[in-house]
């Protein structure tokens, strides 16, 4: 098989999250710099392998992080606090432009319909689910379970497993914490792993 490279870009700091917004086939990348306490934001046209932004930062350098893609929109998330891990307020970023188009330190994200985001109050209780207009941030229709259903995505992820668990014969016995990512898709068993060579980690991608 024949792999062609689609792009070759530099990324400010170590990519945490990656998220695909397949509407509008983008890419978009969370990096993460430890020792500068810094956040910033990425976005690639898949089709085209143009970079449509990198490096971006907001006012908020370090408690932020991706929450969705949607619509040729990145949704952005805050934390309540420092220390803990519940999220709470949006911030809405143009895919092509990278400017913020809206923001709502109100509304938390609950999950991503086949309409767009649904969202809460977070100031409300008991917490009411409303459908958010994902260009303007706006909460226009009551949440409707049965005409908002989930989005289902195609791209389908790997599950972690020990690596005792694979049948197949690997190339490294022992992989670094006996953990693999494994995933069966169109008569293929993928492998993903890392392991320890020459005193180094390396990643493994085996293809069965």
């Amino acid at each position: 098989m024949q792999l062609n490279l689609l792009t070759d870009e530099q990324f400010t700091g170590d990519i945490w999250r990656m998220e695909i917004d397949e509407l509008s086939d983008t890419l978009f990348l969370e990096t993460r710099d430890h020792t500068d306490k810094k956040v910033q934001f990425g976005a690639i046209n898949l089709p085209a392998g143009n970079i449509l932004f990198k490096d971006l930062g907001i006012p908020e350098r370090w408690l932020t992080g991706i929450e969705a893609a949607y619509d040729d929109v990145l949704l952005l998330h805050f934390y309540q606090t420092e220390t803990g891990p519940a999220h709470k307020g949006l911030m809405a970023i143009d895919a092509q432009t990278g400017e913020t188009i809206w923001t709502d330190y109100a509304l938390s994200f609950d999950y991503l319909s086949e309409k767009g985001p649904v969202v809460y109050d977070s100031r409300v209780h008991p917490r009411k689910l409303f459908l958010a207009d994902v260009k303007t941030g706006a909460t226009t229709r009551i949440y409707e379970p049965s005409t908002y259903r989930e989005l289902k995505i195609s791209i389908v992820h790997p599950d972690l497993t020990e690596a005792s668990n694979l049948p197949e014969h690997l190339a490294y016995k022992h992989p670094f914490g006996n953990t693999v990512h494994y995933l069966e898709h169109n008569n293929f068993r993928i492998v993903s792993l890392h392991a320890l060579k020459g005193g180094g980690l390396i990643q493994l991608l085996e293809v069965f």
